[in-house]
């Protein structure tokens, strides 16, 4: 039976120890959906999104970024790790919605899906942010892990999400 990595013999939270584990390159990819209604669609000019706040998708990818890099002050038990890399990327998938991509990459002993669920996520919440006054019918989701390598083991995903349902 799996166990939580994250809690120890007497059933109490902890930080887990990786000081016995080997250093190597680790990488995540994390996608999440940013899906506008109706009312708020058809925002983009350019391949960006311009608010009263300014350029939606640039500050977007700036946010994410520095919220990938502050992972471990956001998230109890995430050890700080020195990313060697991190590359987001939003793309307009339709009138209607952003595919928000967050790439990390490291050389450490532990992995890097957390930095790159937090980066993608933060993105996503600044978009948000960024266009609330169009409307709040803005939804977050899905958000999922796509690809991590290094480690134990890798994990790769091969699921296509569907925006129209």
């Amino acid at each position: 039976m799996k166990q939580l990595s994250h809690v120890d013999g007497q059933n109490q939270p902890t930080m887990v120890d990786i000081s016995h584990k080997a250093s190597s390159e680790r990488e995540a990819l994390v996608r999440a959906f940013v899906q506008f209604p109706e009312d708020a669609a058809d925002l983009t000019v350019g391949g960006e999104i311009c608010t009263k706040k300014g350029p939606v998708i640039a500050t977007a990818v700036i946010a994410g970024t520095m919220a990938a890099k502050k992972t471990s002050d956001l998230i109890p038990f995430c050890h700080p790790i020195p990313m060697t890399h991190c590359k987001i990327t939003i793309e307009i998938v339709d009138r209607k919605a952003l595919e928000i991509q967050c790439y990390v990459k490291t050389h450490g002993t532990t992995g890097v899906e957390m930095e790159a669920m937090v980066g993608a996520l933060t993105a996503a919440a600044t978009v948000y942010d960024m266009c609330k006054a169009l409307s709040h019918g803005i939804v977050i989701g899905p958000v999922e892990l796509i690809h991590k390598k290094g480690g134990k083991s890798d994990y790769h995903r091969e699921v296509p999400v569907d925006l129209r349902r």
